[in-house]
């Protein structure tokens, strides 16, 4: 049972791009409908928690929002370019590497020599995995240009992403408390990113449901933490990839070559491994 509860962060996290672009709107609608749908969950969390709350919780929690904005909305201006399918793989391959390199930089995660080979061969696995699932098919006549358009975008999208995660973990902010201020910053973020485009309109009040997915893993993520552990609560949040990247394939039919689907197969389980030995290294 407490499986099955960690397991469901994953079916939230993985579905909600499926369903911003079922939704429609563009990246900006999206985004901005997507925070708001977080604010309105969390609120009413917040009134039923009464989690420890102050000015400076706030302020890093905000802070936290706002960055997580930036990923968010970069991540969906890829998936604009290059398809769900092809940018999730990539996008949580970019942000397992990042968490992991920065928690050993910053947190000194890897501490003996097991946890290093560990997280060695993690890193590498997610790396292969991230190759694999950009691969060009050989009668795919899609601009060149839009895939590296699009990693770029990722890269900030990823950079957005990790402060989002370590800022918390920085100033050890509770999650509970933090859930508040992070959604209060995700609207502030969503707002200034996206008000140019002129994004308040019905795709952003349709959004609002992917926002609630997101904020009920985000909810499940901190129940099932106590019960299974934060390793193997983090290593199974991850497999939501298999949801959104075969989830753009079959519901959303993106086209894809025959190479590029074993490519998106295989680098698929590299990731996944990847994030499985990310996750046995943080008991080490």
């Amino acid at each position: 049972m407490d499986i099955l509860l960690a397991l469901i962060p994953s079916l939230c996290w993985g579905s909600i791009v499926l369903f911003n672009v079922k939704l429609g709107g563009g990246p900006y609608s999206q985004t901005l409908g997507t925070t708001f749908g977080a604010l309105i969950f969390s609120i009413v969390i917040f009134l039923f928690v009464h989690p420890a709350m102050s000015p400076f919780i706030f302020l890093i929690g905000a802070i936290s929002g706002v960055f997580w904005a930036v990923g968010q909305s970069n991540q969906l201006k890829s998936i604009a370019l290059m398809g769900v399918s092809k940018t999730m793989p990539i996008s949580t391959g970019m942000q397992l590497v990042a968490t992991a390199l920065f928690g050993v930089i910053v947190f000194h995660e890897w501490s003996t020599k097991m946890t290093i080979i560990l997280g060695s061969a993690a890193i590498l696995s997610i790396i292969i995995g991230t190759i694999l699932t950009s691969l060009k098919g050989e009668d795919d006549d899609s601009n060149p240009g839009q895939l590296k358009k699009g990693i770029f975008i990722l890269l900030i999208s990823t950079a957005g992403y990790l402060v989002y995660v370590v800022v918390i973990r920085f100033f050890d902010i509770n999650s509970w408390s933090a859930l508040l201020p992070q959604a209060v910053g995700m609207v502030i973020g969503g707002i200034l990113l996206t008000f140019r485009h002129k994004p308040f309109n019905k795709y952003a009040i349709k959004n609002i449901i992917p926002g609630l997915i997101w904020a009920t893993g985000n909810l499940f993520l901190f129940i099932s933490q106590p019960k299974v552990g934060v390793a193997t609560s983090f290593t199974l949040s991850q497999m939501g990839i298999i949801i959104a990247t075969f989830g753009g394939i079959i519901l959303l039919g993106e086209k894809k070559t025959k190479k590029q689907l074993i490519g998106i197969i295989i680098g698929s389980i590299f990731i996944v491994l990847g994030a499985v030995l990310l996750g046995i290294a943080k008991t080490r």
